[in-house]
């Protein structure tokens, strides 16, 4: 059985009956997303309280929120394995989206791919503003960086980014696997709120938990249907989406990434997020086997070392 996360539940005060989920992975200086943190994100998203106001997901790692998957363990995986361990780690994010009461992320540092879409599942993101180092911001980067890599997002990126931003400016990041720095993220309203500073993140996003709770009071509360709560298949967003789908393909589906992010996309918004998250999957592990994605995952080990 695997060990959950660490789980603080307020007990009194303006945040009583929020808790908040502390992702760590020591002794790594950062989280990474593998095998053993998604069966321990299982075990504490099956064991939750019913009876909580709101949820909150954070990390314990001071210089990043999540900083992506595993790629050393995706490379090493047969396709058949690969595709197992992409549809067990959907089937623990999606229970972020069907918890009874909201969620937010809470985004200390660096979100990049499959830490984005994590925090994606999530009802609400909270930005911390760029750490100071000798009184220098230093912004982190926050996207979806598999395109890159000559592959495409695996868990519902395509979808989810291209639901919280402009469409358009998501489709051409995505399918180019360009993270946008923190400034560029606030800017293009990928958050609902900044904190004042790192030491608010924590308070901001459960103020942002209290009121979603206040609006469910008055009779908005949100529908759980067993998806993210915002993803392009969603009606209204819908119809932003799609002329941005038909407008970007002569741009970003040049490359096999591209079209898959494509592909992916409109599989999402024409027949629901599980449709686009079947084809991102089978298009990840098709495109991880392609002599572009080969090379450009050994120059990334190669550039590491």
């Amino acid at each position: 059985m695997a060990k959950p996360f660490p789980l603080h539940r307020e007990r009194s005060g303006t945040f009583a009956n929020i808790a908040t989920i502390f992702l760590e992975q020591s002794p790594k200086p950062v989280v990474v997303l593998d095998h053993d943190l998604i069966r321990r994100l299982d075990a504490t998203l099956t064991a939750l309280p019913g009876d909580l106001r709101g949820l909150v997901l954070a990390s314990s790692a001071p210089r990043a929120f999540v900083a992506g998957a595993d790629l050393k363990s995706i490379q090493e995986m047969d396709d058949d394995h690969l595709h197992r361990y992409l549809a067990y780690a959907s089937s623990v994010y999606i229970k972020l989206s069907r918890v009874p009461y909201p969620t937010v992320a809470a985004i200390n540092g660096a979100a990049l791919g499959g830490g984005l879409e994590l925090a994606m599942h999530c009802d609400g993101l909270v930005a911390a503003p760029a750490p100071k180092v000798d009184g220098v911001s230093k912004p982190y980067f926050v996207g979806l960086p598999e395109a890159g890599l000559a592959i495409c997002p695996g868990w519902g990126g395509t979808t989810l980014l291209a639901a919280r931003i402009d469409p358009a400016t998501a489709i051409r990041a995505t399918a180019a696997g360009k993270p946008m720095m923190l400034d560029d993220a606030v800017k293009a309203g990928l958050f609902d709120i900044v904190a004042a500073d790192a030491e608010g993140l924590l308070p901001a996003a459960k103020k942002w938990l209290i009121e979603q709770a206040l609006r469910g009071r008055a009779g908005n509360r949100t529908v759980r249907d067993g998806a993210p709560l915002k993803h392009s298949g969603r009606s209204a967003i819908a119809q932003r989406v799609i002329p941005a789908i038909d407008a970007a393909r002569d741009e970003v589906g040049k490359t096999d990434a591209g079209k898959a992010v494509l592909m992916a996309l409109d599989a999402g918004v024409t027949k629901g997020f599980a449709a686009c998250l079947r084809v991102e999957q089978e298009q990840l592990v098709r495109l991880r086997n392609l002599p572009a994605a080969k090379e450009a995952i050994a120059n990334f080990f190669a550039k590491k070392k």
